[in-house]
């Protein structure tokens, strides 16, 4: 079992910054990648970024240039830098960790809402 510890969401104004966490723990075996995905009300999950061990990041074109992902391998953490934020940025984010053989974990989801 693998599990999941996010933070960082809440309410921002459109042009404003959050920063998202997540920390995994428990039965983690040969990690692939840790990322983060986001569903909007009416939406598909979708691929926010991605970070494989050893590999390039990868990310969603509509957030290229605002949103950096990084993360610490020690502590089995990713974190999601979102600077220059939009509407269209509101969603449920939740932390994804793929290990080498496929399988796919993923924490509760944090609610981020870009409003005035």
């Amino acid at each position: 079992q693998v599990q999941f510890v996010e933070s960082g969401g809440g309410l921002v104004q459109p042009g404003g910054s959050l920063r998202l966490s997540c920390a995994a723990s428990g039965s983690i075996f040969s990690i692939y990648s840790m990322g983060w995905y986001r569903q909007a009300p009416g939406r598909q999950r979708e691929l926010v970024a991605t970070i494989p061990s050893g590999g390039t990041t990868i990310y969603a074109d509509s957030v290229k240039g605002r949103f950096t992902i990084s993360r610490d391998n020690a502590k089995n953490t990713v974190y999601l830098q979102m600077n220059s934020l939009k509407p269209e940025d509101t969603a449920v984010y939740s932390c994804n960790l793929r290990t080498v053989y496929g399988t796919n974990y993923w924490g509760q989801g944090t609610q981020v809402v870009v409003s005035s």
